[in-house]
């Protein structure tokens, strides 16, 4: 993808990694790219944005559950 298809991103700081959030649209769609990066190495994932909502509620449910067992 081009930088120009970068439709919005975020980013995240957490201790010593650094989360990167970005809405991109291609040919195909738009996907969300989520990247960690730590010590100068860059692991991605890309979703696509029909299933955000899904990974989102997923998501929340963790949160949920990792919230009551503290």
């Amino acid at each position: 993808m081009k930088r120009d298809d970068l439709l919005h991103t975020e980013k995240i700081l957490a201790d010593r990694k650094t989360f990167y959030l970005d809405l991109k649209q291609n040919a195909r769609g738009k996907v969300v790219k989520i990247t960690e990066e730590c010590s100068g190495n860059r692991d991605t994932i890309m979703l696509p944005t029909e299933v955000l909502g899904d990974f989102i509620d997923a998501l929340t449910d963790i949160k949920s559950t990792a919230d009551s067992s503290d």
